[in-house]
């Protein structure tokens, strides 16, 4: 799951498994492959790297079963 940030500024999580599409009309758009949306604050980059930051903890995981994997901080100039 990743953490996104709703207009109202309350937290969110999705499973990136289930989207199908970010959208930017200027806010962005999460659309779900189950038909529902989301608008969060979050831009689309950042949304790409939270998934990818998501994905990288999974690999790890895999690699270490048992272990508890931090997802790494985003590097800065990205």
């Amino acid at each position: 799951m990743i953490e996104l940030t709703r207009l109202n500024h309350k937290k969110i999580f999705i499973n990136p498994d289930l989207m199908k599409s970010i959208e930017e009309t200027p806010d962005t758009i999460i659309g779900m492959a189950n038909g529902d949306q989301y608008l969060v604050l979050e831009k689309p980059p950042e949304i790409i790297e939270k998934i990818i930051d998501f994905r990288v903890a999974v690999v790890r995981r895999a690699d270490n079963p048992g272990s508890l994997v931090k997802v790494a901080p985003p590097v800065e100039g990205a």
